[in-house]
């Protein structure tokens, strides 16, 4: 054919075909951590809802208080760059965030907690001791639960385990990087 089509071009094409888009966001699982998910699974594929119904799942998370730390693209002409539309907010200094612990059972949700600064192991401990003998009061399943964390290093730290121990009789161990297992990843 011989002709010379430019880079324009091509994308038009492309984008008009259907076939842009931003790539989606998947953990990354190791291989290591994806066995150890497996294992899991096959171990307690056979709990009943009674098991499953004493476990409180818990997890921190960070939430933005103005807008997403993700990209936003917009699709517009040359000439509408400051058109309201095409445009995303911001606000000084990032908008700030905020970081929470909280924990859920199947009968409802336990307390939040709002996270000062970087949270520790000591920082853990202490949220433990003031909420989550209180929440397992208020979901019904005093003295009587299961509890649930996701294996972070500030959750497995000697004194957290020794404070297990004695606070904490039952725990469900679940792998690290396991999303599809810790309900509360989806609350």
């Amino acid at each position: 054919m011989g002709r010379s089509v430019s880079a324009e071009t091509v994308r038009n094409v492309i984008r008009h075909a259907g076939y842009i888009r931003v790539a989606r966001k998947k953990p990354f699982i190791s291989l290591q951590n994806q066995k150890k998910n497996l294992e899991f699974t096959k171990a307690h594929q056979l709990k009943t809802d009674n098991f499953w119904k004493k476990v409180i799942f818990s997890d921190e998370s960070k939430f933005n208080i103005f807008g997403s730390d993700g990209r936003r693209t917009v699709w517009r002409k040359p000439i509408t760059t400051l058109d309201p539309k095409n445009l995303r907010p911001t606000v000084k200094h990032g908008g700030g965030s905020v970081m929470v612990w909280g924990c859920m059972a199947s009968n409802g949700v336990g307390n939040l907690v709002f996270i000062d600064g970087i949270m520790d192991h000591k920082l853990y401990i202490d949220i433990l001791n003031n909420n989550l003998k209180e929440t397992a009061k208020k979901l019904g399943l005093d003295g009587n639960f299961i509890f649930q964390q996701d294996n972070d290093p500030k959750h497995t730290a000697r004194n957290v385990k020794m404070w297990y121990l004695f606070h904490c009789k039952q725990q469900l161990h679940t792998s690290p990087q396991s999303p599809d297992i810790n309900v509360i990843e989806n609350l």
